[in-house]
């Protein structure tokens, strides 16, 4: 039995893997970029980014009087059911490449044309009855079809980012308020500063990420403005009056986000500016996390000769030489991705300076870095959600032990005795290891009572009158 059928296109023939839906250019892509092993089949929101394009595409030139009735129904089902889950292992092209991104289009231009085929009978490969080229990119060009599909593809992934994130802000949240009454130690620089709730300190890691959901959503509304019509360079060559605008209402209304035809599509063609944008939100939501991290790491150190504060719940045997040693192993998981994403910010920001004339080249790399950056976030926020804050417990007495200990307390003393006697009381009880509470007592400053009162870590929580 034949295990390949030949197809043929500018550079002459190639065998095709006979039951293949893709065709002769994505079957050139397979050979010529082994460069990333990370497929477009890897990234489901792409492709049916893709097929939203070219259902949209289909639908303007049949409306356009551009689309046999017949054949424009059958590619419709075609990019349906790609859209609903269907042929994504037909998409093998590496989604680092050589090309501005000609191979993945052709690649869902080769799919859908073959699927359209077989449902009309024919065999695969019978171009002159569906073309990839002639029907399935007609009125486009891969320069205004691949950057739409990954806008809209973006703008999907966006979605499940922001649910993400959205479940960590909640647990976090949750824990605050679990927290609300454990007082402890507040830090700056590492150094012992003024008391708080270990709740206010879970309520703002909260607080942080959850203004980050507001800058991914903003940013991804760039994504909305697309250049389909523009074809090669932005002038419309190919595209008939009218295709533009009524590409984009098709887009809105098929993919349901508010899809809008760019004012200048000669300047949006190579324009990779909501790219940077994007990326560098996803780099602002990657540090907080980190940094989140950081804190959570210290917060757990010991347990007998760090903060141990908190508790992380335990993964796995922490050494293969030190008998019962457990380390914050996803909290570091979770820095190793942040790093990750700032890094193909750097990436993004490079890809997108690259940009030469009349296209930006480089969208392969630019697109694999922003798409690559929220598979890896989304499944970190899940990963230190389910395995970490959920499970987090406090160690209230170690907690308030420091409270009682701490220098910094003496800060309270200062609306009362003063900034420089306040100083004197610290530097003694440094010396001496005695506590700030007994010192002032034995000097006199103050009535036990009053000192009571002032130093009540519940009256240094929050701002309050003498």
């Amino acid at each position: 039995m034949e295990n390949f059928r030949r197809e043929s296109d500018l550079l002459g023939e190639l065998e095709v893997p006979v039951n293949a839906y893709y065709g002769v250019q994505t079957q050139r892509a397979i050979n010529n970029f082994k460069i990333s092993g990370q497929l477009l089949s890897a990234y489901p929101e792409f492709i049916k980014g893709l097929a939203f394009v070219k259902k949209a595409a289909a639908k303007t030139n049949y409306e356009l009087g551009l689309l046999d009735e017949s054949l424009y129904f059958k590619i419709i089902e075609a990019c349906e059911e790609i859209i609903d889950g269907q042929f994504h292992e037909q998409f093998p092209v590496d989604m680092i490449q050589g090309g501005a991104g000609t191979s993945i289009n052709m690649n869902a231009n080769e799919v859908i044309a073959n699927r359209v085929l077989e449902k009309m009978g024919k065999n695969k490969g019978q171009y002159e009855f569906c073309s990839p080229n002639d029907h399935i990119n007609l009125s486009q060009s891969t320069n205004d079809a691949y950057p739409t599909a990954i806008k809209i593809g973006l703008l999907q992934m966006n979605v499940r980012l922001v649910e993400k994130l959205q479940k960590i802000v909640e647990a976090f949240r949750a824990k605050g308020k679990e927290f609300h009454d454990v007082i402890k130690m507040g830090r700056t620089q590492l150094q012992d500063a003024v008391p708080m709730t270990l709740g206010q300190e879970f309520e703002a890691f909260a607080a942080t990420l959850e203004e980050d959901i507001s800058k991914l959503n903003n940013n991804a509304s760039l994504f909305v403005e697309v250049n389909m019509g523009a074809t090669a360079i932005g002038t419309g060559i190919n595209a008939p009056v009218g295709y533009a605008s009524l590409c984009a209402k098709n887009l809105a209304q098929i993919t349901g986000f508010q899809i809008i035809s760019a004012p200048n599509l000669v300047e949006a063609t190579p324009d990779t500016g909501s790219y940077v944008i994007y990326s560098s939100a996803m780099k602002r939501l990657a540090v907080k996390l980190s940094k989140i991290c950081n804190d959570l790491r210290l917060l757990s150190s010991g347990p007998r000769t760090g903060l141990f504060e908190i508790n992380l719940p335990p993964m796995q045997p922490g050494s293969s030489i030190m008998p019962g040693k457990v380390n914050p192993v996803i909290p570091e998981v979770v820095n190793q991705v942040c790093f990750k994403v700032i890094g193909n910010d750097l990436t993004v920001t490079f890809a997108a300076e690259a940009g030469q004339l009349q296209l930006n080249v480089m969208e392969p790399v630019l697109s694999h870095a922003i798409m690559e950056n929220i598979h890896f976030l989304c499944n970190a926020l899940d990963t230190l959600r389910e395995k970490c804050i959920t499970g987090i417990t406090a160690n209230k007495e170690v907690c308030l032990n420091m409270v009682k200990h701490s220098i910094g307390i003496v800060t309270a003393l200062n609306p009362y005795i003063g900034y420089k006697q306040s100083t004197q009381i610290a530097k003694e009880a440094l010396e001496t290891g005695k506590s700030v509470y007994n010192l002032v007592l034995e000097k006199g400053i103050l009535t036990q009572e009053k000192l009571d009162d002032i130093l009540d870590p519940k009256n240094m929580l929050s701002p309050h009158n003498k």
